[in-house]
């Protein structure tokens, strides 16, 4: 890791920023030695088409953005390019962030100071949970790739009465997933969104608390849309994993502060409360090695163009059901499924295409082909026996 920091602190900052040249070098050696510490290395990043993803889908136009575990603050950075990408002004948007180990919180402050962004990570790496850096903060924005299914975070037993929980069970001490999530429901403003990575057990378990506190969120309409991502796409693990999208106030209004519309209902965007958007991406990304997976950018843009039609962006079109990869589900549809949010229970399976040809005529040609293999089969039982009656084995 020395030998990292070494290389990263002499080179000069004083580059082309319309061009970030040194971001650019630095974020590729971020994503070279995670995938060379493998585990170790989702620490502190988290795979560059996950993070615009989320970016894409919750729009960090301008306020306030916030990731409780920023690892090496590659949200931070995606955060930045959306604006620019979609020229909106960077100095409408504030960061704030936290991370607990010491050298994954350098890091993250060189990735921002070698881009000349601004933010405020803490004085010091510490544990979200038990030194909250920014105790009154309420985000417009939250981005976050939480540890997955933290074990050793002792919640449970030391902050039973913590104010962040209030209204719903306490997390259980063998897990830190519902303590992430309702950390980040407690940091959002009125109109805020959230769009977070979780283990994919998180959206169905039962286990302890958890199943009460999903319900629990459920119920109060916090759930904008969950997508299933494919396998593959991490260096921590090789397993699926998930997205959720929490949002405060899915009422419906202006698709962003930088692009307003007319005024007029018809202009609003569509009420979307007591619905959730399931979308089951498994299917999709690119092996690009023999253990990792990307995103392309076709994926993402049919993901992001899903979830915009269905809130009710003209220019995205008209959403629809799409069996085996997108569904919308009212709140009663997912209390008759137990509160799992898991897609695949919404979407189902695929429709078969219908290549046109009349069963008749396949059943027909389907037919021959089985009766010609069992005439095969015939001549090759009686070759079989004369064989064996040359050898001394026959009947």
């Amino acid at each position: 890791m020395s030998a990292f920091f070494i290389i990263f602190h002499n080179i000069d900052t004083v580059a082309d920023k319309k061009e970030d040249v040194v971001g650019r070098v630095y974020e590729y050696f971020l994503g070279k030695f995670a995938a060379a510490e493998g585990k170790g290395g989702g620490e502190f990043y988290t795979p560059k088409d996950v993070v615009n993803l989320i970016a894409e889908m919750i729009k960090p136009y301008k306020g306030k953005i916030y990731d409780p575990c920023c690892g090496s603050g590659g949200m931070f950075v995606q955060s930045i390019k959306f604006v620019e990408n979609h020229h909106g002004n960077t100095r409408d948007i504030s960061i704030y962030g936290q991370e607990s180990i010491g050298a994954t919180y350098k890091l993250a402050k060189m990735n921002l100071a070698i881009r000349s962004i601004s933010g405020n990570l803490g004085e010091v790496p510490v544990d979200t949970f038990f030194k909250d850096q920014h105790p009154d903060l309420k985000a417009d924005y939250i981005m976050a790739n939480p540890p997955f299914n933290l074990k050793a975070w002792r919640g449970a037993d030391e902050l039973t009465d913590d104010p962040r929980w209030a209204g719903y069970e306490v997390p259980p001490v063998g897990n830190a997933n519902y303590a992430w999530i309702l950390h980040m429901i407690s940091k959002l403003s009125e109109n805020g969104v959230a769009g977070f990575v979780l283990a994919n057990g998180s959206m169905s378990t039962n286990t302890n608390s958890e199943g009460k506190i999903r319900r629990k969120i459920i119920e109060n309409d916090l759930v904008d849309r969950m997508i299933a991502l494919p396998g593959q796409l991490f260096y921590t693990t090789q397993i699926p994993v998930c997205l959720w999208f929490i949002a405060r106030d899915k009422s419906g209004g202006q698709p962003s502060p930088l692009a307003p519309l007319p005024k007029g209902e018809g202009n609003r965007l569509r009420d979307r409360r007591g619905e959730v958007l399931f979308i089951d991406a498994r299917k999709m990304g690119t092996l690009v090695d023999r253990v990792h997976r990307d995103l392309s950018d076709g994926d993402i843009t049919e993901i992001i163009r899903t979830y915009h039609a269905w809130r009710g962006e003209a220019e995205a079109g008209e959403y629809e059901d799409k069996p085996g990869f997108c569904k919308s589900a009212t709140l009663e549809e997912i209390k008759s499924h137990d509160d799992v949010l898991t897609p695949v229970r919404y979407v189902g399976a695929a429709e078969l295409e219908d290549d046109g040809i009349p069963f008749e005529e396949k059943m027909t040609k389907l037919t021959a082909t089985l009766y010609g293999q069992m005439r095969e089969g015939a001549e090759l039982d009686v070759v079989i026996r004369k064989n064996l009656e040359i050898l001394g084995f026959g009947e």
